[in-house]
């Protein structure tokens, strides 16, 4: 559920639109961002009362290259575009247009939704690597193993014969 139901935003919408009040003072009044009552207002312009309903909806990856490419060749703003297209958040757009200039428009195709999936010991195990791989791993940990003890000897040597020379002095 939304913070804010269809009439508390049908009503804010009105105050600016039709008593010409500014976002801010809405903003105020109910309280909320001014960036907020713009939004909505923005959404009210393009799609009427449709567009301050929330729907949370999935996208393919299409509508999404399309929405980047409309903002893009229109000039138009993140908030702008989403509220041309519909999409109840312009962070949502911006994550897109993100994705599309860092990755590509074939990173827009995936689905991302959701927790990244932990290592689980089941996981582990099924990650199989080649048998010679996992020898040369074996076999390069103990060697570093067998490195680390020593330099530790050599360290505890050194500072022993340290220690002697400042008996001696």
């Amino acid at each position: 559920m939304s913070k804010y139901s269809l009439e508390t935003k049908i009503k804010a919408v009105h105050d600016v639109l039709k008593l010409g009040m500014s976002s801010s003072a809405v903003a105020k009044l109910l309280p909320t961002a001014h960036a907020v009552i713009q939004r909505w207002v923005a959404r009210y312009e393009e799609l009427g009362i449709d567009g301050l309903s929330k729907k949370s909806q999935t996208y393919s990856g299409d509508f999404k290259v399309q929405v980047v490419e409309y903002i893009h060749e229109n000039s138009l703003s993140i908030f702008r575009g989403a509220a041309h297209f519909g999409i109840s958040s312009d962070s949502t757009v911006g994550n897109w247009e993100r994705i599309y200039y860092e990755e590509g428009p074939k990173a827009l195709y995936k689905d991302n939704r959701g927790r990244k999936q932990k290592m689980t010991k089941d996981n582990i195990k099924k990650l199989k690597l080649p048998k010679q791989l996992e020898d040369d791993l074996i076999a390069e940990v103990q060697y570093l193993r067998m490195e680390n003890e020593y330099l530790k000897k050599l360290n505890a040597l050194v500072q022993a014969r340290e220690k002697a020379a400042k008996k001696t002095k």
